[in-house]
This record gives C-alpha cells, structure tokens and sequence, in this order.
C-alpha cells in the first residue's frame, strides 16, 4: 500500500509551508483522492490569499458547496469572522448585563476588536467550531492554511485561549464569592462551555490517529529551512507531522544547459532532503508542464500523490507515517 495512504484515514489535515510552494494544490488533490475513494471530505482554505476556487475551477465562498461527490469546499474570510465574532459577543453580552452598562461594554468590544490579533482570535474559534462540530458531517477535513509562520500562531492558541478563559473564570467566582462553577451564572456557564469545546479540539489537534500536519516545500534553500523550522515547532507542540510533500520537481534529461544547470541544483537539494528528513515519509510532486485548474489537473496530482495511476505517478515514498 502507498504509504501516503495512511493520511487519508485520518480526521483533520493541515497542509502548511512556506508561502507560493503549492500548499493550495496538494491540499485540493488530498482532498480529491479522499472523496474518490468514499471518504466525505471538507476542504477548508484559510489562507488570506485564498485561491482554491481557482485551483478547483469553480466558485468557492464562506459557506460549504458542493465540488464533487463526496467532496465540498469553503474559504475563510478572518474579516467576515471577526465581525461575525464580535456580533456574537455583543449578543451574548446584552442578554447578560442591563442597559446602564451595555455602552460601555460595546465600547471595551469594539477596542478588543481592533487589535492586531482580533482577526486571529475569530480565525481561530472558526477553525475551532468546524473541527469540533464537522465530525457529524465529513470523515476528512483538510486545511489549506496560510503560510507557516501564521498557522503555527493558529496552531498555538489553544494554550493561550485556556489560560485566557480560565483567568476570567477565577475572576467571576471571586466576583460572585464562590469557589465552584455556578451552573445558574449565565457567564461561567458559557466560560465552562468554550473551555469544553476548546479542550475538544485541542484533544483532536494532538491526537496522532485523529490528526497530522502535512508540510509542502519546494527543492530550494529557503522552503527546506522553513520547513525544518516548522517541524521542530510542530513536534515541540506535539502536533504529528505525517508527510513531506517535495512539490514541482523537475523532469530529467532536458538537452538544455539552463534545465541542466537547475536540475543540478535541484537534485542536490533533493539529496539534502532525504538526509535531513531521513524518518519522515516524502513525496516527489512533478512539474507539470501548465498551471493546475481544474479538477483535471487535480486529479493527475492526486495520482502523483498517491499512486492513484497514470504518467506521473512516477514518485517514491520513503520512510513510514508517524504518529
């Protein structure tokens, strides 16, 4: 069997890496192979330059549509969530607190929502809520995310969030003078609520059988940095990477000297990777000779990935999926 298979029976896929090395194009082939072979799929885009309607040829929005059988698609907007963030806020704010302070409060929400991090937070307690709630609905969601250094801030907000509504927490018994959750407390009633749900996904995002990072890169300097970077991040999170997917190889024996002058390179490189990634499973991604568009396209990637049959389906795995 592939070993890349094994990715497919998992829950929740993050495909990550340095910005422009086809995260985008993994990310929709993974999914397209996993709906092929029965699996209900939700391919989720994250990444603020968000291009998998392009990818897919076809409309995708902030709300799920369908691609293909077993297989439908949405983008994040952060501004749309933080928005919609802070009208839920507002919302549970005023069923709570008299008219006397509402004005205030609005005033505090309004300035938490201005800040450099707002739209990180409502990115994040949407990511949160579809990993969460989508189990009843998808078998598989995979994650297109923006590039590395703001999905691994993502990918660390759990930590921060419980410390965050834990503190609120302490700070509303001891308003109210005791040293219990007051199930009749409207307030610690939704604090205890978001810290269940946040304990539910960080429960998910940590367990190896339930979820893996797939790290896409390119045969270049700087993506095999950044993607040993991210690694050492990941595993220190303790978040499973399963996959390197080396993406746009380049075809061999091409009689021009610049082709052979940047195949030269490029399979020193490949070399560096096999050694500095030795015990992680690899994958080979060829260039193909015009952009990927369309499910066409997407399905001979998904053949490239995953042995699925046809001309490029030429690439070796190395190493097995861990946990």
């Amino acid at each position: 069997m592939n070993s890349l298979d094994a990715l497919l029976d998992r829950q929740v896929l993050f495909f990550g890496g340095k910005g422009g090395v086809g995260k985008t194009t993994t990310a929709a082939a993974t999914a397209l192979a996993a709906s092929r072979r029965g699996r209900r799929v939700l391919l989720v885009s994250t990444d603020p330059a968000h291009n998998s309607g392009d990818v897919l040829g076809r409309p995708v929005g902030p709300d799920p549509v369908d691609i293909v059988p077993n297989l439908r698609a949405l983008e994040i907007d952060a501004t749309r969530e933080s928005a919609r963030y802070v009208a839920e806020v507002k919302a549970r704010v005023a069923s709570l607190f008299g008219e006397s302070i509402l004005k205030e409060a609005y005033r505090q929400i309004d300035l938490a929502a201005s800040m450099p991090a707002a739209e990180e937070v409502a990115l994040f307690d949407r990511i949160a809520s579809i990993v969460v709630d989508a189990a009843d609905h998808a078998d598989l969601i995979v994650f297109d995310t923006a590039p590395t250094g703001h999905t691994l801030r993502l990918l660390r907000m759990p930590d921060l969030m419980d410390g965050w509504l834990r503190a609120l927490t302490r700070s509303r018994r001891a308003m109210l003078g005791i040293q219990q959750d007051d199930r009749t407390d409207p307030i610690l009633v939704s604090l205890a609520d978001r810290l269940d749900r946040l304990q539910a996904f960080r429960a998910r995002l940590l367990s190896g059988r339930v979820t893996a990072f797939v790290l896409v890169l390119l045969a270049e300097r700087l993506p095999i940095e950044e993607s040993a970077r991210a690694l050492s991040q990941l595993e220190e999170a303790g978040i499973g990477v399963g996959a390197l997917i080396v993406n746009r190889v380049l075809p061999t024996g091409s009689p021009d000297p610049f082709l052979q002058a940047r195949q030269s390179q490029e399979a020193e490189y490949l070399r560096e990777i096999d050694t500095r990634f030795a015990s992680r499973v690899r994958r080979r991604v060829p260039q193909l000779p015009r952009d990927v568009h369309g499910l066409d396209a997407l399905e001979t990637i998904a053949g490239a990935l995953f042995a699925l049959g046809g001309p490029l389906a030429f690439a070796s795995d190395v190493g097995s999926i861990g946990g």
